[in-house]
């Protein structure tokens, strides 16, 4: 695996954690009627999972281009923490405006 490789898959799980970690944030903030706090937190998680949504794009597009990619366990670990990441970035959502609404 080159080191560009790596880098931009390690970049993907890193941005993924930071999009976790953002959308974790922004449930504690509505949970403590913080919403403006909350919508911050959950701008800041689409802006991480954004970075590693495109990364993940160039690295299918590169694939469809000829340049193939062997499937390793850092692949599917980064893949794993995006998907994750995209879940946990929706729920939050969701729990954040059932937190708007119960305030209301």
């Amino acid at each position: 695996m080159s080191i560009d490789l790596e880098t931009d898959i390690m970049n993907i799980v890193v941005d993924s954690g930071s999009c976790r970690s953002y959308s974790m944030e922004a449930i504690a903030y509505a949970k403590e009627k913080k919403f403006k706090e909350a919508d911050i937190a959950l701008e800041n998680a689409n802006n991480e999972i954004n970075k590693a949504h495109k990364k993940q794009t160039e690295l299918i597009q590169n694939e469809i281009n000829g340049d193939k990619i062997d499937i390793n366990l850092i692949m599917v670990h980064a893949q794993d923490h995006l998907m994750t990441a995209l879940l946990a970035r929706d729920l939050a959502k969701e729990i954040v405006e059932l937190y708007k609404k119960i305030e209301n």
